[in-house]
């Protein structure tokens, strides 16, 4: 049987690494979405205060099977 995917975009932030921002970003998600997948890591980026890098931030696109 063929299967069909939807994918969503989250943000996930965390002030200790970019492996971090992932897995809050997914553990959210899944709060909300069932039958996730996989996930791809689009896009790395930073918040610098003060000279120091204060947080890591990732954009993920979330895979999850449609129901039927």
């Amino acid at each position: 049987m063929s299967e069909v995917f939807k994918v969503t975009e989250v943000v996930g932030t965390s002030p200790t690494s970019f492996a971090e921002a992932v897995r809050v970003a997914v553990a959210e998600a899944a709060r909300t979405i069932r039958h996730m997948s996989w996930f791809e890591v689009v896009e790395q980026r930073g918040r610098i205060a003060d000279g120091k890098v204060a947080e890591f931030q990732v954009t993920v696109k979330i895979a999850f099977k449609l129901e039927r």
